[in-house]
């Protein structure tokens, strides 16, 4: 509706154009949004008023110039000048009502668009270290990860879904660690543990499948593997010093056997990740292994290309990139003095390739705690050639969450956090995937873990399922009696839906394909969210105040298509966001 209204408002300008009223120069493309107060209409535009100046006219006095100039449309019912020069489009009852047929031909593909038809996107997002379970804080980055890739989906974007998986570096060095000891201990060793280990359960539960595959074979004692090590912090050491050292004496002590270490602890965890993700109902097109990169000889590569570039130079040791160049507030190492790269010029490598593999569009979805990274990477992709302009980073703070008054600590390698299986467990997946995308990713949440179990109107995927197994409910009870609700409703019958609450729900869903279409674009899930839940609100008040099945058979067929078209959409956005539509409940 907003593209054929667009189209009459671009025809009159051009005649106005042609009559030379406005310059011949003059370009335009006319926005329209949907009006908050349906007595201005249901589309305004302030066209008028963003020409003027460039047209030297009064914006009123432009703005009754194109509505005058507009051709003839069966849409429209009027076309209102209204305030300092919004024009105000009043569509006619037929064209209002006619959304509700649209819905229930269309079904489940109502609201999908080919906007972004021949490009491709691709959806980084989760990324946890696969050093330990899914928290409650990377499920919110799973859950928005998903619903903004799934909307790109429905606005006919080829979307790649993709995890990378930091598989290199010294957080694995800890977790392979944390599980020799724990593999030692289960072997009888009495084994200081260190204080930078990783001490959760899952651990313990890994070293015993450890100790069933290898048996005693990488036993070793416990003086063999502290002795001579500086001390831990509890010690009055430093705590990393105490851990770096302990990682070299495994690997001398297990030789070749710890690359298996290691490989074990990252395969266990990857594949409880996997599950995870699988059971929240959440998947990746592609797993990508930072640790290819290396091997592949990716990172020399892209650093090869920054250097021909001029934009590495050496000091102190260590080989530096030229970020400030690009906008960053200082230049970034991408080898230390040990000759070791940095993590940083493993993004680097990464974000080459994403772009070397043709993705028109990239968004990341990173934790709250990776602000300081989005410069540098900026500055990376910039050095390499490519438009940083392409890559869209998008933050998620961190989840707050509750059990009545307490509030829940959370420490990976203390152990003592909230698993995202456990929230599940508790909550269930639909409450824990619609509340993470209620609010903007960027601002904190508190999960209220009470509401989200609650069976009331104040817990809003409840409000919203609930409305959907209504209607459910009232089709069923009507089959019962043999009366089918297949047939779609005349145009003569739905300009029978003249109540206010009924021309409010019309309206409601008449904007569901702009809600997707603005909350993909934006990566804003949340306004698809709040939508739903507006509507079930519409719906609920409707209901309770209306009788559906009324004895006149022409209103109650258009009352009935109205409820199944509002059962539809809701189905529809509840999809989007990984949500069942329950039947029953």
């Amino acid at each position: 509706m907003k593209e054929s209204l667009a189209a009459l408002l671009k025809t009159a300008l051009t005649q106005l154009q042609n009559l030379g009223e406005l310059p011949a120069e003059l370009s335009f493309d006319p926005q329209l949004e949907r009006t908050r107060d349906r007595q201005f209409g249901d589309y305004a535009s302030n066209i008028a008023m963003e020409l003027a100046k460039a047209a030297r006219q009064n914006p009123r006095q432009l703005a009754s110039r194109i509505v005058a100039t507009l051709p003839p449309s069966e849409l429209l019912l009027k076309v209102e000048v209204a305030g300092p020069g919004f024009i105000n489009f009043h569509l006619a009852t037929a064209r209002q009502h006619a959304v509700i047929d649209q819905i229930l031909a269309q079904g489940a593909g109502f609201g999908r668009s080919s906007l972004g038809s021949g490009q491709r996107v691709q959806v980084e997002f989760v990324s946890a270290n696969p050093n330990g379970p899914l928290h409650v804080g990377h499920g919110r980055g799973a859950a928005y990860g998903a619903a903004v890739a799934s909307l790109f989906a429905a606005c006919g974007f080829e979307v790649t879904r993709e995890y990378y998986l930091n598989d290199a570096g010294r957080q694995m060095d800890i977790l392979s660690i944390s599980l020799w000891l724990r593999y030692l201990e289960l072997l009888g060793e009495a084994i200081p543990f260190p204080s930078n280990g990783y001490r959760g359960d899952y651990v313990i539960d890994i070293a015993r499948l450890l100790q069933a595959e290898v048996g005693k074979d990488w036993h070793q004692r416990a003086n063999t593997l502290f002795d001579g090590l500086p001390p831990d912090e509890p010690a009055g050491g430093d705590k990393e010093a105490h851990v770096d050292a302990l990682i070299e004496r495994a690997k001398q002590l297990l030789g070749a056997d710890y690359g298996r270490l290691f490989d074990f602890g990252l395969t266990h965890i990857q594949r409880e990740i996997a599950a995870d993700l699988a059971e929240f109902g959440v998947h990746h097109d592609q797993w990508f292994s930072e640790r290819s990169l290396t091997e592949n000889g990716e990172v020399e590569a892209a650093l090869a290309l920054l250097q021909r570039q001029g934009l590495l130079y050496e000091a102190e040791g260590a080989l530096w990139f030229r970020s400030t160049r690009f906008g960053d507030d200082k230049d970034r190492v991408v080898r230390r003095e040990n000759g070791v790269h940095t993590y940083f010029a493993s993004d680097i490598a990464y974000h080459h390739n994403k772009f070397q593999r043709g993705f028109d569009r990239i968004v990341n979805v990173w934790g709250s705690d990776h602000h300081g990274y989005i410069a540098r990477v900026k500055a990376a992709i910039a050095g390499l050639g490519h438009d940083p302009d392409r890559l869209t980073v998008q933050l998620v703070q961190f989840v707050i969450l509750y059990r009545g008054s307490e509030r829940v600590q959370m420490s990976t390698r203390s152990g003592s956090f909230t698993t995202l299986r456990e929230l599940r467990s508790e909550v269930g997946n639909d409450a824990a995937r619609f509340f993470y995308v209620t609010r903007k990713s960027d601002q904190h949440m508190d999960f209220d873990l009470d509401l989200a179990k609650s069976q009331s109107k104040d817990n809003p995927v409840y409000y919203i399922q609930y409305a959907h197994a209504r209607i459910a409910s009232m089709v069923r009870k009507l089959a019962e009696q043999g009366e089918a609700c297949d047939d779609i409703a005349t145009a003569e019958q739905l300009t029978l839906l003249s109540e206010t609450r009924e021309q409010q729900l019309v309206a409601e869903l008449a904007r569901y394909p702009e809600v997707i279409e603005q909350a993909a674009l934006q990566c804003d899930p949340h306004l698809l969210a709040h939508y739903l839940r507006d509507l079930a609100s519409h719906f609920h008040i409707y209901y309770n105040g209306h009788r559906v099945l009324v004895e006149e058979r022409a209103l109650r067929t258009a009352r009935i298509a109205l409820c199944r078209a509002v059962q539809q959409v809701i189905a529809n956005g509840l999809g989007l966001l990984g949500v069942a539509a329950p039947s029953t409940m």
